[in-house]
């Protein structure tokens, strides 16, 4: 189903999604944690990679693709996302429930919604398997 109209509210970072149903308001965080691309979901399945520290960040516009989708372009640098009209209604329909696992992944892996202080570096240290 296409939306019959979209807002970005830049200052508040919503996306709102209006169809002939009802309206629906995505915020950023929402939708930059739930990215289609590559660096969120992966190549395939089990390769998704869980985003942190995103509460802060905002879309700073959106672009139509084709006649399918949208590109947003987040302040945090991400713009690689293309959100088919159908994945932005699923994100609409269940938006209550992903947040519910996103948080419970995040709790589980002990990350935080929140940024790290800008002047803060993390290292990650990866064992080499063993041959």
């Amino acid at each position: 189903m296409l939306p019959v109209e979209i807002k970005l509210h830049r200052k508040s970072g919503i996306l709102e999604l209006s169809y002939e149903d009802g309206t629906y308001n995505l915020n950023a965080e929402f939708l930059r944690v739930h990215s289609p691309s590559a660096e969120v979901k992966g190549h395939g399945p089990g390769q998704e990679v869980l985003q942190f520290g995103k509460k802060n960040v905002l879309i700073l516009k959106i672009d139509q693709v084709g006649n399918y989708a949208l590109r947003l372009h987040f302040d945090d640098d991400h713009n690689t996302g293309v959100y088919s009209w159908d994945y932005l209604r699923e994100l609409c329909l269940n938006q209550a429930n992903l947040w519910a696992i996103y948080l419970e992944k995040l709790k589980a892996a002990n990350q935080l919604r929140e940024p790290l202080p800008e002047d803060t570096q993390v290292v990650t240290i990866t064992p080499l398997k063993a041959k």
